[in-house]
């Protein structure tokens, strides 16, 4: 697995496990779906992104984005 494909992942699941807090504990969980989607939005225009950083420290292989 590449690096950009690990984020993705990542990403994905973090955004369906804020879905399920949100709906399943506190609608407050959805400041943490939109801190995924700011997060996502700025690494696409800027190219940082802190979860390839500690995905890169595993030894996972770079990929085109990351």
């Amino acid at each position: 697995m590449t690096l950009d494909r690990a984020v993705f992942a990542f990403a994905g699941i973090m955004t369906l496990l804020s879905v399920l807090l949100t709906m399943f504990v506190s609608p407050y969980f959805l400041w943490f779906t939109i801190f995924i989607g700011a997060n996502l939005l700025q690494s696409a225009f800027t190219g940082f992104c802190p979860a390839a950083m500690i995905f890169k420290r595993f030894g996972i292989k770079a990929g085109c984005a990351f």
